[in-house]
C-alpha cells in the first residue's frame, strides 16, 4: 500500500510538473521513476502470485496456472 501511495504521488507530481509547464526533461526522468517504481511493484505482485496461488495450485494438480502465468508475463512485458 505504501508503495502505490508513493508512485500516486509521483503521478501526481507529473501532472502537476506538466501544468506548471516544468522542464520537459525534468518531467521524462520522474515519469521514469514512476515507470520503474511501476515495474517494481509488477514484480512484487508476480511474486507472491508465484509464491502463493502458483504453488498451491500446483500442488492441487492444477498445472494449467503455469500457462496462464506464462500469457500474463507475456501480455505485461
Amino acid at each position: 500500500a505504501a508503495r502505490l501511495a508513493r508512485i500516486e504521488g509521483q503521478v501526481r507530481g507529473v501532472r502537476r510538473m506538466i501544468e506548471e509547464d516544468a522542464y520537459c526533461d525534468d518531467v521524462m526522468a520522474q515519469i521514469a521513476a514512476a515507470r520503474g517504481a511501476l515495474a517494481k511493484a509488477s514484480l512484487v505482485v508476480l511474486e507472491h502470485h508465484m509464491k502463493h496461488c502458483l504453488i498451491d495450485r500446483v500442488r492441487a494438480g492444477d498445472d494449467g496456472i503455469v500457462d496462464e502465468l506464462m500469457d500474463s508475463i507475456s501480455r505485461n512485458l
